[in-house]
Order: structure tokens, then sequence, then C-alpha cells
């Protein structure tokens, strides 16, 4: 049987879709493999100075930007800062509303529920990591004439894209953790974002400091976290 390199499905090229293939065996070994990488996998709040090429961190946006979207709109734009001016100017803004989350904003409960993992409102990795990686939402597109148009999906579909950033960046031998400074407006008014972008998640990218260390905290088993249908 021929296998053409594409079809038509109502007047829409879809190509060909391949990818390596391999054996049972190997697919439950490199399934595991691949489990064990990421579950050492950790949020590192302490960066090394040494320097990050910025071909890495442009690969990283790429790999990210290759998720899926609603209707294929792609609606994010990763701004990667390494400006120490603007870095400073992103850790001043986030500690101010830092300060008020935990003089005020934040339950007692999710206070208590931070103590194991020694977080407080002051964040010298915004300075310390050479990249900062925001990830902003488009809520809707602006074409040239000024024309709006709706995206699909944005908060799952940025969502997924900002989790395959987070493996590619573990991938590439680099730390991040997850930031969000609630409220974020901050970053769209120092990076002069336009106004159909809405700050997501803000993700510091470096080495790890060495010595680094992390809360001693475990993930949930198997059982807890899944229920299989069979």
């Amino acid at each position: 049987m021929k296998v053409e390199p594409y079809i038509l499905v109502e007047g829409h090229r879809h190509i060909l879709y391949q990818q390596p293939s391999f054996p049972d065996e190997a697919v439950n070994e490199k399934s595991n493999q691949y489990y064990e990488f990421l579950d050492i996998r950790r949020s590192v709040r302490e960066f090394d100075t040494r320097p990050v090429p910025r071909e890495v961190i442009q690969n990283l946006i790429m790999t990210a930007s290759s998720a899926p979207s609603g209707a294929h709109k792609q609606p994010w734009t990763f701004c990667a800062v390494s400006n120490r001016e603007l870095k400073t100017q992103i850790r001043k803004a986030a500690e101010i509303e830092e300060k008020k989350n935990y003089s005020g904003r934040m339950s007692e409960r999710w206070l208590k529920d931070l103590e194991p993992l020694g977080t407080n409102m002051n964040k010298p990795f915004l300075e310390e990591a050479p990249w900062l990686i925001i990830a902003f939402k488009k809520i809707y597109e602006i074409d040239m004439d000024g024309s709006k148009h709706n995206n699909y999906y944005v908060n799952e579909s940025i969502g997924i894209a900002c989790g395959m950033l987070i493996v590619a960046i573990h991938n590439a031998g680099l730390v991040t953790l997850t930031h969000t400074p609630s409220p974020m407006n901050f970053l769209a008014k120092i990076l002069n974002r336009p106004k159909n972008e809405r700050a997501f998640l803000l993700l510091p990218v470096g080495f790890p400091k060495q010595p680094a260390y992390v809360p001693d905290i475990k993930r949930r088993s198997l059982s807890e976290v899944s229920s299989f249908y069979v």
C-alpha cells in the first residue's frame, strides 16, 4: 500500500505523521526511565552565577512553543530577561506584592502549609538567576487594523506550554521554580507588554548553586493520584 506524504482534509493539507517506533519492552523501559528522570526534578531557589547562553534559552522557549493549543492559536509570549536593571525592577515589584501576601492576603492555613518549603516574602532569586522567563497568555489577537480575534482555551494552552518548558529546563541540566506573585500586573508594565497579554507564570532559570538544598518532601503514590478503569 502506497503511503502518500500528505492528504487534503476539506481542502487543508495534512502531512504524514512520523516518530520513532520502539518494541513493547523498550516502551516500558523508556517510560520508567523518563519517570525516574523527572522524579528528581525539584524547585530550586538558589542559583549559581554561571551564565546560560541565549541559544539555550531560545531552545527552551521553542520547546515550550511546540505545545498543543486551542485551534492552534498558540496564545503565548515568552519574555526572556537577562538585563540586570529589569531583574532588579521585577524583584522590587514582586516583593511589594509578596509582603502584602505574607502580611495579610494569605490565610493562616496557607502560611502553615508553606512552612515546610521555607519560603518567605524575600525573592533574591529574581536577581540571582541569569535568566527570568515570564510566560504571558494572549487573551485575544490584535490584527494589523486593530481588530480583535478570540483565542480558545487560553489557560489550558499556556498551562501545557509552561509544563513542557519546565521539563525542557530540567532536561537541559538547569533548574527553575514556579513563581506567581499575585497580582502580576506589574510584569506587563515593566516589560511594556501589549494590552492583550496577561502575565501567567514567572520562571527563574539557571544552574543550581553548589551546594543547593531543597525541602525533604515526598510525592503522592500512584494509588493516590490515579484511578484505572479496565
